[in-house]
């Protein structure tokens, strides 16, 4: 938010809180989900015995054993200094490059590999690597709904753009047309949340051609952040294909906090690939950024646990399971629903064109949804595939009764 004083000593009279920290605070898209997390039926019956919960990507079973024994492991002491400060450790930077080579087929090289307290900080980090207060960055609806705060909060400006709801496809024309001078970078979230669609190598292929017309047509270069924070959980022997892989000028940003269903655990990277040209260039800007930007490293025990995390996943077959269970339940009660192609969720047209009113509805009953609202997408609503089996079918005769009740 510009200071109204344009430089001018503060008045005596000002609020306590800055202007920058007021513009967060009243971002629209944060204001929504707090009023979520605060004062919503989730907010109220999300510690309850019983309910469904679906509402986040939370855990609700326990974690498994190789997980557990990933930690206790790294937990162990093995020289003094096992403690210590850490910044990006050697062995962990050079298993997650190893992973990545494996899992995208690309080249990365462990010294173009950033660690982070997950992935906010990964993308976080790859804004202010990139742009300039006042520059632009654009992203689809429906989002993940942390970017505008990030993006707010980095002083830049966010542009939104509006995807195909048929399809769940990014909308190329409309990216296109959303590109001025003062365009750094596009966000794209492939396997996507909230609607679980992977874009097809085509898409990306024409995507990486839509930047290189707008860089060369508007003389500064526009950067893709690739928020892959979902990039293993992929469903039906489908394969992931990063915008990396088509885009040479892509930041990727993940989490292990997907990977393993613990989000609380916070422990990501940015990575830039071999291909980059000005890979060097951002390497010592990145480098400064995790110092200022509070020491962002991920704290030692996650790091040394990192090689042993990237061995394993959760079960993606349970999550698949529970997915094709919910899908044929929900198809056959009338639901116009989509069969996700990867993450934990399915993004479904609410019966009720109010999809808050939905939410409030099922919720009553004791299942817990997030609304479309909350992803700046109305007359929908999100599923999350986290929830325990015995959930899941518990909250089918909820569900069926909410779209029975609109005839």
């Amino acid at each position: 938010m510009p200071h109204p004083d344009e430089g001018a000593p503060a008045p005596a009279t000002r609020a306590p809180a800055s202007y920058r920290a007021a513009g967060i605070a009243g971002v629209a898209s944060y204001r929504r989900i707090n009023s979520f997390l605060t004062t919503s039926v989730y907010a109220r019956r999300r510690d309850e015995p019983g309910v469904c919960d679906f509402a986040l990507g939370n855990p609700h079973d326990m974690p498994s054993e190789q997980y557990v024994s990933a930690y206790r492991e790294a937990l162990t002491p093995r020289n003094e200094a096992w403690y210590a400060y850490k910044t990006n450790e050697p062995r962990a930077r050079e298993a997650a490059a190893a992973s990545l080579d494996r899992h995208l087929g690309i080249r990365f090289r462990a010294e173009d590999l950033y660690l982070t307290t997950g992935g906010f900080t990964a993308i976080a980090m790859a804004l202010k690597a990139v742009a300039d207060p006042g520059d632009e960055v654009i992203y689809s609806l429906p989002p993940w709904f942390c970017y505008e705060p990030l993006i707010t909060e980095a002083a830049l400006v966010p542009v939104k753009v509006k995807v195909n709801t048929d399809t769940f496809d990014v909308d190329l024309a409309a990216i296109a047309a959303a590109v001025t001078p003062r365009t750094r970078a596009v966000i794209v979230n492939s396997p996507n949340n909230p609607t679980g669609r992977i874009y097809p190598p085509e898409l990306l292929t024409a995507l990486a051609g839509v930047l290189e017309e707008a860089s060369a047509r508007t003389g500064r270069r526009i950067y893709l952040i690739s928020d892959e924070a979902y990039n293993r959980i992929v469903f039906d022997g489908l394969r992931f294909r990063s915008p990396a892989e088509f885009y040479p000028y892509t930041l990727v940003a993940y989490t292990y906090g997907k990977t393993h269903l613990a989000p609380g655990e916070r422990i990501g990277y940015l990575a830039l690939p071999a291909a980059m040209p000005v890979r060097r260039q951002l390497a010592e800007p990145l480098a400064a950024l995790q110092l200022a930007m509070g020491w962002i490293y991920p704290n030692a025990v996650l790091q040394q646990a990192l090689p042993a995390l990237e061995q394993f996943t959760i079960d993606v077959g349970a999550l698949q399971r529970k997915r094709d269970l919910m899908v044929e339940a929900l198809a056959g009660m009338g639901y116009r629903i989509r069969k996700t192609e990867g993450s934990f969720y399915l993004y479904v047209p609410s019966p009720e064109p109010d999809d808050m009113a939905f939410t409030e509805e099922v919720g009553a009953e004791g299942v817990l949804v997030m609304p479309g609202a909350l992803f700046e997408t109305p007359g929908f609503f999100r599923i999350s595939l986290t929830a325990s089996e015995d959930m899941v079918r518990r909250s089918l005769p909820v569900f069926e009764l909410a779209i029975r009740r609109r005839g």
